[in-house]
């Protein structure tokens, strides 16, 4: 699949909230931006060896702007840190996307519950599904509520929102939400990995989509050597046990996009034409694993001897 990639300006450079940073990015020649989702992203491109996911946070129907937030992450790897204090008003960066892996299905109900800079994903699925006349919550928490970004734009949906600041009411009453979910409900959740795992021990089978900022424990390491055929490169590769399907590839002199490494940003995700993916990642869904048609191939691996990508 080929992504959109171009570079965009810094349109506008608000304070959502203390410590988050929103941004607006436009393209310099005033063109129309691809089209997106509730619950897409994009790969933003900041420097050399420094490139992050940000969820798209505005209106889907503004094909001029892309609208980002950037929490400031004090112990972060420097993505963050670059946004507040290097990028400003007028200024272009490059980007690629939309990818989706959090979209937002149809259903007459809906759930949501978000933590910290986790509303940002949120936020244009609160507008669809009002939209769409269906039935709707959001439980939203964070520290303080002077850190709480776009606060003000969910409090106009009113009493469907309950906004949960910790200094003021305690963590946020889970069961209040989760313990009587209706049959058909689909219960939309991206925030810190305590209140996912969290969300995920109350919320009925099924029922769960979440999207990570970081990468799910994993219990699995390493494994079997096996075969990787790049069915469109026409080469056949050996992907020994400590070493990743995207390292071998890279190492064969075969470019493929990848971001994070770590099974989280969906940046490297590739079609699997044979075989059976040993998946490892924190981004597909139980259905689309068991499909097994595509593969995070930074950290995922092979169930069996053989694998043909579409590389």
């Amino acid at each position: 699949m080929t992504l959109y990639e171009a570079e965009l300006v810094v349109a506008r450079r608000e304070t959502a909230a203390d410590g988050v940073l929103a941004l607006a990015l436009r393209h310099p020649g005033g063109e129309p931006l691809p089209a997106w989702e509730p619950g897409a992203h994009i790969d933003v491109v900041l420097g050399p060896g420094l490139e992050r996911q940000y969820s798209l946070c505005g209106d889907p129907a503004d094909r001029g702007v892309w609208r980002i937030a950037v929490l400031h992450e004090a112990d972060g790897r420097g993505g963050s840190a670059y946004v507040h204090g290097e990028l400003g008003l007028g200024d272009t960066v490059r980007v690629r996307g939309p990818r989706n892996h959090f979209r937002l299905e149809p259903s007459a109900r809906y759930r949501f519950v978000a933590g910290g800079i986790g509303i940002t994903p949120v936020l244009p699925m609160l507008a669809a599904a009002e939209r769409a006349g269906a039935e709707w919550s959001l439980l939203y928490g964070g520290r303080t509520r002077n850190t709480m970004a776009f606060a003000a734009e969910v409090e106009r949906y009113g009493d469907r929102v309950a906004l949960v600041p910790e200094d003021e009411s305690g963590p946020l009453d889970l069961a209040s939400v989760l313990d009587d979910v209706p049959e058909g409900t689909l219960v939309y959740c991206c925030g810190p990995e305590p209140l996912l795992d969290a969300v995920e021990a109350r919320c009925p089978a099924g029922a769960l989509r979440v999207e990570r900022f970081r990468p799910r424990a994993r219990t699995e390491a390493g494994g079997d050597a096996f075969e990787v055929v790049l069915a469109r490169s026409g080469r056949t590769l050996t992907v020994p046990p400590d070493v990743s399907v995207l390292d071998a590839v890279r190492g064969a002199g075969v470019e493929v996009l990848y971001s994070c490494t770590e099974g989280t940003c969906g940046t490297c995700e590739t079609d699997v034409l044979e075989g059976v993916p040993d998946h490892r990642d924190s981004v597909l869904s139980d259905q689309e694993r068991a499909a097994g048609e595509t593969m995070l191939i930074c950290v995922s691996r092979c169930r069996g001897r053989r694998l043909v990508l579409d590389l």
